[in-house]
């Protein structure tokens, strides 16, 4: 039973080894399983993994998106102004 126990429920650093891992490559039936049974008890990494996988799209989108030196240095200019605002 133990050895079971141990096949089955999974940390929860395993788990989002596993969810990051599976944003790349397809995960093994086992690991697919393992992360199922772990995700269905902790809303922790549910959320973890609705997170990075917004992030990871997010990050795709700015890849793609090329922009040129006047882009950056306006944002510079820009994230400047509005932190001498904080102050």
């Amino acid at each position: 039973m133990k050895k079971l126990m141990h096949i089955l429920f999974l940390s929860c650093l395993k788990a989002t080894e596993l969810i990051e891992k599976n944003l790349h490559v397809e995960l093994s039936w086992r690991e697919n399983l393992q992360l199922k049974v772990h995700k269905m008890m902790c809303s922790a990494c549910n959320n973890y993994e609705k997170q990075s996988k917004l992030i990871d799209k997010g990050l795709e989108h700015i890849n793609k998106k090329k922009y040129s030196a006047d882009d950056v240095a306006q944002l510079k200019m820009s994230i400047n102004r509005k932190l001498n605002e904080l102050k």
